[in-house]
């Protein structure tokens, strides 16, 4: 899956070798490389995006002898990450912080066990798109004003939640639920509507939603990105 941090990118812009040599005259290309015309005598006519041709070795042998290597790495491995543990399921989230060259990518990969969900929750920084990556889910989105959508996903679906809009996704399968979350920021960051009324002056929450105030001292302070079910709990 590839991902764009530019709404407008396309393949068809994309910046490729065959159609700008096409484009210049072969005594051109000769005279920039000091090689002869009939050199270019097979460059393709047409541009060639995807194509057949032979597979490369080792990354080794691909390597440009005697030349420096940038000093920061363009690939990160978010498998190999420690993730961060649930009750219910684990979150890996790469970023600048951990793969420096995210500067306008952010994303978590979200698993979440049979009955579990990822909390409700808002992002302040950025719109949520998501892929779903394996099982099923239902997700609420609330956009103030008495507005809300609920959604099923299932494996290979696409999700979108716009800016600092709440919502949750409830593993509502048997089997693990895995999705993507990715964000045009440098960092990932969330609002736990939970962690937000514990650090709320308490009387203030049991007034507005009407609760016993026993309950609202009892919400934790820690986030807590994935919750478990009602069984989880009671066992």
């Amino acid at each position: 899956m590839l991902v764009f941090s530019d709404g407008n990118f396309s393949e068809d812009s994309t910046f490729l070798l065959s159609d700008l040599c096409a484009h210049i005259p072969k005594e051109v290309l000769a005279k920039n490389f000091g090689w002869s015309e009939a050199s270019f005598a097979n460059i393709p006519k047409k541009e060639l995006w995807i194509f057949q041709t032979d597979v490369p070795g080792s990354l080794d042998s691909d390597r440009i002898p005697n030349r420096e290597q940038v000093p920061q790495w363009f690939s990160h491995h978010m498998m190999a990450q420690e993730p961060e543990r649930f009750n219910g399921g684990t979150i890996r989230v790469t970023d600048s912080r951990n793969f420096p060259a995210a500067t306008q990518i952010a994303a978590a990969l979200v698993e979440v066990e049979p009955g579990a969900m990822r909390e409700i929750h808002w992002h302040p920084n950025g719109d949520e798109w998501q892929y779903y990556l394996e099982g099923e889910a239902r997700m609420t989105v609330f956009a103030a004003e008495s507005t809300a959508r609920t959604f099923d996903f299932q494996a290979g679906d696409v999700g979108y939640v716009p800016m600092s809009m709440a919502h949750y996704v409830e593993n509502t399968g048997t089997t693990a639920l895995r999705f993507l979350e990715v964000f045009v920021s440098d960092r990932f960051t969330d609002v736990s509507l939970a962690q937000w009324l514990a650090l709320t002056p308490h009387e203030l929450v049991a007034a507005h939603l009407n609760l016993d105030r026993a309950l609202v001292d009892a919400i934790p302070a820690q986030r807590r990105s994935i919750v478990p079910s009602l069984e989880q709990i009671a066992s």
